[in-house]
């Protein structure tokens, strides 16, 4: 899920987007999605058939951020 939020912290992305970023199945990074959705940490919004995805504000960006920086580097 870490990667998935620093992948956000660039910026929206497309479901499509992020499985081929992650090289992840679409089915996981949905449920992912969607739980956190539900913990009001990313928001949605629809384009005809895709579902794009973005952190939910910029507190959640900075938290993000600062998690990459010291794990993922």
């Amino acid at each position: 899920r870490l990667m998935i939020l620093c992948h956000l912290a660039d910026g929206e992305k497309s479901v499509g987007e992020l499985v081929d970023l992650l090289n992840m199945p679409q089915s996981s990074l949905s449920q992912h999605l969607a739980r956190m959705r539900a913990e009001n940490l990313v928001e949605t919004r629809r384009e005809s058939q895709a579902v794009y995805y973005r952190l939910e504000n910029d507190s959640v960006r900075k938290l993000i951020v600062a998690l990459y920086d010291i794990y993922c580097h």
